[in-house]
């Protein structure tokens, strides 16, 4: 076998020691994964900001409220966040009109109604992104744990050994750091998509807040 043979990745790969190549399937099988839900959540951050946009758009236009919690609870789900945290507030808020003349307690049971709705589709749009952190936060480590012990193999066979060269260490070296390269290609990724995404979440949730209070203030002014 020349040593160009003995250094390529699948070779390195293929020789490397039970422990490690364990570390290496488990790093690739994360890989994998998180490369999932990468897709999964970047599909869904868009359409949660596209049907947001939409229903601001409907909303803001100037037409009836009455309308709009219809079509919401109609097509309830195919609705988007936002669309459902209207139709929460506005739920609550013809329900505890006809029943009370408190005008602070029924603006004050909209809101309460809007802000669970909000934790539930927050909770919801945040769903694995606690998958990619620890992704990207521990799957280097596991791969120079691999690095490691791979290392510790390589001169423990050349314990026996009179004169050691760098041609019989290199591949033994050169295995090892296979593992923390898949570490690497694991982590890199998964934190600038845990990044990207945390970003993109806390836009549309400061959207949604702002959204609850105008809708609020809304509503006061149904009352008056």
């Amino acid at each position: 076998m020349t040593v160009t043979q003995d250094l390529s990745i699948l070779s390195l790969i293929a020789n490397a020691s039970v422990l490690v190549k364990l570390v290496m399937a488990l790093l690739a099988g994360v890989s994998f994964m998180s490369w999932y839900w990468i897709f999964r959540k970047w599909f869904a951050i868009r359409a949660a900001r596209q049907k947001t946009d939409q229903f601001e758009r409907d909303f803001w236009s100037g037409g009836d409220l009455n309308a709009l919690y219809q079509s919401a609870v109609n097509d309830r789900h195919h609705a988007g966040a936002m669309e459902r945290i209207f139709e929460a507030g506005y739920r609550e808020f013809t329900k505890l009109r006809a029943k009370s003349h408190d005008h602070a307690a029924v603006i004050d049971g909209a809101r309460r109604a809007m802000r669970a709705s909000y934790q539930r589709e927050v909770d919801d749009v945040e769903a694995h992104l606690a998958f990619l952190a620890s992704v990207g936060s521990v799957s280097p480590y596991v791969g120079l744990f691999g690095t490691v012990w791979g290392i510790m193999n390589a001169f423990r066979g050349l314990s026996s050994v009179g004169a050691a060269t760098l041609a019989q260490v290199a591949p033994g070296i050169a295995e090892a750091l296979v593992a923390t390269a898949i570490g690497l290609f694991a982590a890199i990724p998964a934190v600038v998509a845990y990044n990207r995404f945390a970003h993109d979440i806390d836009r549309l949730a400061i959207r949604f807040e702002s959204f609850m209070e105008e809708f609020s203030n809304i509503l006061q002014r149904t009352l008056r």
